[in-house]
């Protein structure tokens, strides 16, 4: 079994304003998506941890920055899901403000992973993060989760679609197949992330 370094993660705290976030230093992924996508699976099944990011029936539950340390140092952040969360219109403006300064101001932020579902690829708001981590000069991966409720073929199609929709914007971003149900990428996505993390 190949050495997974994201098996250390653990839970370092939740912040809801910057100034609450660790010291700004070191190296840190964001993973970002909307709240259906699968974001706290992916987390979980990428660290080897069941219970490590919360998953609900309910999407949107994640409300705060919660931050995951590893052993060598690095930081996993888990940004609040996008779109679902039955919130004040008042508080979704909160969190926009807070992830678009977090996303901008970061000095220790090395990427975002993106986590889309694979069977509704793209949407508006996918395309909105890709153009802004291009926009802001930041490296994005994105995951396209549950993929295992897609044929092979589909999945296959899905991909390249995906790949040559973000090739024609001109961004950077680069793109794989995910399950956290069937373990489907995890190398990848493992090696993806480790790619992010050693950029300077």
């Amino acid at each position: 079994m190949k050495h997974n370094p994201f098996r250390s993660a653990a839970f370092l705290t939740s912040a809801a304003e910057l100034r609450q976030l660790p010291a700004d230093a070191g190296a840190e992924i964001a993973f970002a998506g909307r709240s259906n996508a699968g974001k706290s699976s992916a987390l979980n099944a990428i660290c080897d941890q069941s219970g490590l990011a919360r998953t609900s029936k309910t999407p949107g539950r994640t409300q705060l920055l919660n931050v995951f340390a590893l052993d060598d140092g690095h930081r996993l952040v888990d940004l609040p899901g996008y779109g679902y969360a039955k919130v004040p219109e008042a508080m979704r403006d909160k969190w926009r403000r807070v992830i678009d300064a977090y996303l901008r101001e970061r000095e220790s932020l090395r990427g975002v992973v993106l986590i889309v579902d694979s069977r509704h690829p793209l949407k508006e708001f996918d395309q909105q993060m890709l153009a802004y981590c291009h926009d802001i000069g930041l490296a994005c991966h994105v995951l396209l989760t549950k993929a295992d409720k897609l044929g092979r073929g589909e999945a296959a199609r899905t991909l390249a679609a995906v790949r040559k929709e973000i090739a024609a914007a001109g961004f950077a971003a680069t793109a794989q197949l995910f399950s956290a149900q069937a373990k489907t990428g995890l190398d990848e996505a493992r090696g993806a992330l480790a790619t992010l993390l050693s950029q300077s």
